[in-house]
């Protein structure tokens, strides 16, 4: 029996093919919680004489990396095709975490925490494309949001690994360690995508219809074929080698604001605050050790209170896969993007009310739960929807980038206003971002039918 790639029903090759793509997520956040750790490492316990605005630098350049990576290689994969830079991507990232290895300083790790969010950028604006093309309808839109869950688990390991490893350390020197967890990760990713295939939406987009059906038959089976709807004339082809990057955001700018908006006010939430995550635990005294303890247990303790809060982050996207097929995604995003700002608030009532400091874990757990469900799922899932194949790369590249502008931002100026103003302005800044994300989505949001989430405009 014959069937088409939207009808065929889900098989262990699709499960396969969205593991395989959903790595560059796992890795993204890894690599973010680690710098969580390695920075109160080298600040508390090596080097006190950081700045809070180095600090920032550090957390930053990696998001930089992703935000520069993401632009470039989302361009460059519409022109020359997503496979060479799918193998590319986690190579650039396991040699820099490497370097980063064998040359343990501060210019040295700046550098690499570029270079691996260059990689990762670039994996940001591929996976999601790979998972679209090659899903049934009814599962494509969930296996994307699986993809995106798979950050969750790339929290929870970064996290549990590193607590297991520095709770038991004499010496905060050690840190680079850490960054085999990254060489681990990437070489994994390199082993597994040596049997990986040009994507078909891509060659088809490019006037090649038969090495698309070869490689449909390659990726899910010879019974598998395209539906002639699918098979795109050339005159469709690379449209994005045609347009520059000014030019699209001006034909396009209500799915730019839509689709970049709210990803950076999300980039916040999800970098700003997670890359502090320990920082800011000790800022709130959430840590469980007396204050005669050496610094390192403090560091310890507020990896382990991290963990605990990153394991929220798992159920919250799997609510939000729930919801997908139920609710509208913008209204999703939306709704999520207002409960995060509201949890917020509760912990900020907590911190300057002394209440227990339990509550202001909850309240920080509630935050996760929502930032996942809603605006950290749906803003990886919409710029998939809302841009055709031929310029998906382009679109899905530069809302990823508009994205990392607000991390960057955030990461940077938490430091900075943690400084100055201490636990309290952290939340008020990270609310009013919270609920701005919440307006964007509500204002921007295209007609979309919530069973297809195919845009209308």
């Amino acid at each position: 029996m014959s069937y088409s790639i939207q009808n065929v029903p889900l098989s262990w090759r699709h499960i396969k093919i969205v593991a395989i793509a959903s790595l560059g997520q796992l890795i993204g956040t890894c690599l973010a919680t680690i710098v969580s750790v390695i920075i109160p490492l080298y600040q508390i316990v090596a080097h006190p004489e950081l700045s809070s605005a180095m600090q920032g630098l550090v957390g930053a350049m990696d998001l930089i990396g992703i935000m520069v990576g993401s632009t470039i290689i989302g361009k460059l994969s519409d022109k020359y095709g997503y496979l060479l830079f799918f193998r590319l991507c986690p190579l650039l990232i396991c040699v820099s975490s490497i370097i980063s290895l064998l040359f343990p300083s501060l210019p040295v790790l700046i550098i690499c925490l570029f270079m691996m969010g260059f990689g990762i950028g670039g994996e940001y604006s591929l996976d999601s494309d790979y998972i679209s093309v090659l899903m049934p309808s009814k599962w494509e839109f969930t296996m994307v949001g699986v993809a995106k869950a798979a950050s969750a688990l790339g929290n929870i390991i970064a996290a549990g690994v590193c607590f297991l490893i520095v709770k038991d350390w004499q010496n905060a020197d050690l840190w680079p360690r850490l960054m085999w967890i990254m060489v681990a990760i990437s070489g994994l990713m390199i082993i597994v995508r040596i049997r990986f295939w040009q994507s078909p939406a891509w060659l088809m987009a490019n006037g090649k219809p038969k090495e698309a059906e070869v490689a449909v038959h390659d990726f899910l089976g010879d019974d598998v074929n395209i539906e002639p709807a699918q098979k795109m004339p050339p005159s469709a082809t690379k449209l994005s080698d045609n347009i520059s990057t000014l030019t699209f955001i001006r034909q396009n700018w209500k799915n730019v604001i839509f689709t970049g908006i709210p990803w950076a006010c999300e980039g916040l939430g999800v970098y700003g605050i997670g890359v502090f995550l320990p920082i800011l635990v000790m800022a709130l005294g959430l840590e469980h050790v007396s204050c005669h303890e050496t610094q390192l247990a403090h560091v310890a303790s507020s990896v382990e209170i991290t963990l605990w809060i990153s394991c929220i982050i798992l159920p919250g996207f799997i609510i939000g896969l729930y919801l997908i097929p139920k609710m509208n995604g913008a209204k999703q995003q939306t709704m999520g993007f207002f409960f995060s700002g509201l949890s917020l608030s509760v912990l900020l009532l907590a911190y300057n009310n002394h209440w227990s400091s339990w509550i202001s874990i909850l309240a920080f757990m509630a935050f996760e739960l929502f930032l996942n469900l809603g605006p950290h799922l749906m803003t990886y899932v919409l710029p998939s929807k809302v841009y055709p194949v031929e310029i998906r790369g382009l679109g899905s590249g530069i809302a990823a980038s508009i994205g990392k502008i607000g991390a960057v931002l955030g990461v940077f100026f938490i430091p900075v206003l943690l400084k100055g103003g201490g636990s309290s302005l952290v939340l008020i800044v990270s609310i009013i971002v919270m609920m701005v994300g919440a307006v964007v989505t509500y204002i921007f949001a295209p007609k979309i039918n919530h069973s297809t989430f195919k845009s209308e405009r």
